[in-house]
């Protein structure tokens, strides 16, 4: 697995994230966001536990799976807002919404989380979600907006060499 920061000098970016509006076929107009500083991917599925009076141990099945991907970011003003402030059209370009527009109209969202760069072994990590948990802040300790971001999947990850 590559480092998400590369070796000073280096130009390749490790780690992006791209969101498209759930009904884009591909991410031409997607919404490309910066200042990433930790991503996990979180795959986790549920388990169904029971008792029989036949048996010394709990049973237990695997059932349907939630997904989401959970991140940090340093707040970019034209992709935190969007470049129309306040709009409540979820129709609109992801980059007119921005992330906070994303999140408050509720948009269906395509992401594609790039986890590897390679000339051969390119990763993509794609999905459809929602937008939720920001919470800017701000401190004497931390001068830079910061926010928690997660997207809840619906569905399933794929995984992909492309984008």
């Amino acid at each position: 697995m590559a480092y998400i920061n590369p070796s000073p000098g280096v130009s390749a970016k490790q780690v992006t994230l791209k969101l498209a509006l759930g009904s884009a076929s591909d991410f031409t107009t997607s919404l490309s966001v910066p200042g990433l500083q930790d991503v996990t991917v979180d795959a986790a599925n549920d388990v169904f536990t029971w008792t029989q009076l036949d048996n010394t141990a709990k049973l237990q099945v695997a059932t349907t799976s939630t997904n989401r991907i959970s991140m940090n970011i340093v707040l970019d003003d034209a992709t935190f807002f969007g470049s129309t402030i306040n709009t409540t059209d979820s129709t609109t370009a992801v980059a007119v919404q921005g992330i906070q527009g994303l999140s408050r109209n509720k948009t269906l969202i395509k992401f594609s989380l790039k986890v590897l760069e390679n000339s051969s072994a390119d990763r993509y990590i794609q999905g459809q979600g929602y937008i939720t948990g920001i919470a800017p802040k701000v401190s004497a300790d931390q001068p830079v907006w910061v926010s928690p971001l997660t997207i809840t999947v619906t569905g399933e990850y794929t995984i992909s060499a492309t984008e």
